[in-house]
């Protein structure tokens, strides 16, 4: 079994090109963290909070991050497979450009983010908070946007081609 690191902040941490592997951190803190070019394979982020760290070149295969925070965070070309992030809230972060490979991304809080042309197809996105996002040029062909809030969203030339929009008020649009 994974050792479980519970309850710890890290601040101002430089773990640039880190191997974090499968390791598992619970109700953490990371704060000013450095992630940079980090990798991780089947990693789990549980209830943790990022405040104005870096993830930049990052790259992430079956990782979870369920229930996470992250505010001021830089997810700059990161690259996400197969990943996680169920019921996790993005807040004044930087999300583009990032590599995203499927994975469940079901009740984010998403709320006036910048999606802008990323390549979000197959994605499940059920009940994901998308209100007032930048989705302009955005792909999500086969994604799973069931119930999602899309009031308000910028959609211009967006790809919707073979998603699921059960329940979903299209009028916010």
């Amino acid at each position: 079994m994974d050792e479980v690191t519970q309850s710890e902040t890290f601040r101002d941490v430089d773990w640039y090109a880190e191997d974090l592997g499968g390791r598992v951190f619970v109700s953490c803190v990371f704060d000013d963290a450095d992630l940079t070019e980090a990798t991780s394979r089947g990693a789990r982020f549980e209830d943790c909070e990022f405040r104005g760290s870096r993830l930049n070149s990052s790259v992430h295969d079956g990782t979870s991050f369920v229930g996470c925070r992250f505010h001021r965070t830089s997810f700059f070309d990161v690259t996400l497979r197969g990943c996680k992030l169920m019921g996790s809230s993005f807040v004044d972060c930087k999300l583009r450009p990032m590599t995203v490979g499927g994975g469940n991304w079901s009740y984010v809080q998403l709320r006036g983010a910048d999606l802008s042309g990323l390549d979000l197809s197959g994605l499940r996105l059920l009940e994901a908070d998308l209100a007032e996002a930048d989705l302009r040029g955005t792909v999500l062909r086969g994604a799973d946007l069931s119930r999602a809030t899309v009031r308000a969203v910028r959609l211009g030339d967006g790809d919707l081609v073979g998603a699921v929009l059960d329940g979903v008020d299209l009028a916010g649009l």
